[in-house]
């Protein structure tokens, strides 16, 4: 019998990985002979390195970086040299697995966006970046900090970081940032299209369980 073992992960708890091998140590206490295959899946959040590099000369390389609300954070990026590619997850520098504490007012995507710096500085050109299992809402202005960009407010000075941040941006200086981004492509890894704002939007159908209030929501959503 042949078995093919496709997981994704189970937030909070278990690897794609450590799913399906749990899957194959039931299937092989009952089916000895089985002649299994594991192959990882993910849907742009944790395990999508895993699903994206299994079976592959993939090269793990770890890097220190700013977590959701600004805690060092050890993480780490996939490197395929062949491919000249770099996998990103978010969930692995800006994941809401990576705190307790959750506030999407003031969760930040400056991790992730290290992780890409430091990827550049490594020589990577071609990102692959997973944005599932995030605990930010900050529509990636983190991220693009961490790059070298700054999101000014009306008096010309820096508008702060989070979601609580959005609505205080109005221009964006390019003039720091990193020159090598003119020579990257990026390409985004996920299975939903919300978009920020609305009732469809990421902010309200995900804003729960990275820890938006209820009143909150409605205030958003009513423009009060």
């Amino acid at each position: 019998m042949k078995i093919v073992i496709a997981m994704d992960s189970f937030k909070g708890s278990l690897s794609s990985v450590e799913a399906a091998e749990a899957v194959q140590s039931g299937i092989l206490a009952a089916r000895p002979d089985a002649r299994i295959i594991i192959k990882p899946a993910a849907d742009g959040g944790e395990g999508t390195v895993d699903a994206l590099t299994h079976g592959t000369d993939a090269r793990r390389i770890s890097a220190e970086v700013s977590g959701p609300l600004r805690e060092p954070v050890l993480s780490s990026y996939a490197y395929l040299p062949e491919a000249g590619t770099a996998v990103i997850e978010m969930a692995a520098a800006s994941g809401i697995t990576l705190t307790e504490k959750r506030d999407p007012l003031l969760a930040t995507t400056y991790g992730t966006g290290q992780l890409v710096a430091h990827g550049i500085r490594n020589g990577c050109r071609d990102f692959i970046i997973g944005i599932g299992g995030s605990a930010t809402n900050d529509g990636g202005t983190g991220m693009l900090r961490a790059l070298g960009f700054r999101f000014l407010d009306r008096n010309g000075e820096d508008a702060g970081d989070g979601a609580r941040a959005l609505e205080r941006i109005c221009s964006i200086d390019l003039s720091g940032c990193m020159p090598e981004l003119s020579e990257c492509r990026f390409r985004v890894a996920c299975d939903v299209t919300n978009p920020l704002c609305g009732k469809d939007g990421a902010t309200y159908v995900y804003g729960p369980q990275k820890g938006l209030p209820e009143s909150t929501l409605f205030s958003l959503l009513s423009g009060k």
